[in-house]
């Protein structure tokens, strides 16, 4: 019986992965690490590692503090690499992101409201930012994030620059 060994990486340490091509063209595929988007963007920048019909998932580097979002619909997070504190505050009807709006909008500086308490998340982690409330992240370490939720103008586009271009050894 075979043995099967699953590495887990990190933003310090990652092994680019591949995709195996059968019967296609590759150029039909994006593939990309977030690991190595987490190790090569600018922190909490959130960059769409996989998108499905107006869903994105955005892979993003931790480090520091973020600035503070909110958004219209639930959001997840997954902590993939690191240690994050997240802060909620509880917006006030008219702080919040226009309700007909999707994804995560970026706040003006620290919103008013009353403070909903933390999360200490770790590696493997994960939470729901909820609907109408501002969060942000603070991170002393270098991490990385995975977050769940759908297109919106937080979110960035970078697969050009992401995106495996060679398979087998051969340029796409």
């Amino acid at each position: 019986m075979p043995v099967y060994h699953t590495e887990i990486g990190s933003v310090a340490e990652y092994r680019k992965g591949g995709v195996e091509i059968i019967d296609d063209d590759p150029r039909n595929y994006a593939f990309s690490n977030i690991f190595e988007v987490a190790a090569t963007s600018p922190p909490y920048a959130r960059i769409a590692v996989a998108v499905n019909e107006g869903n994105v998932l955005e892979a993003a580097r931790c480090e520091g503090v973020s600035p503070y979002w909110t958004c219209a619909h639930d959001e997840f997070v997954l902590v993939m690499d690191g240690e994050v504190r997240i802060d909620f505050i509880d917006l006030a009807e008219d702080a919040r992101a226009p309700s007909d709006s999707t994804g995560a909008h970026e706040l003006d500086g620290a919103p008013s409201g009353k403070a909903m308490g933390h999360i200490i998340a770790k590696k493997g982690h994960m939470a729901l930012l909820p609907e109408n409330c501002a969060y942000r992240f603070s991170a002393e370490g270098v991490g990385a994030l995975l977050f769940q939720t759908i297109a919106g103008p937080a979110t960035e586009y970078r697969w050009g620059q992401i995106c495996q271009t060679e398979s087998l050894g051969r340029v796409l």
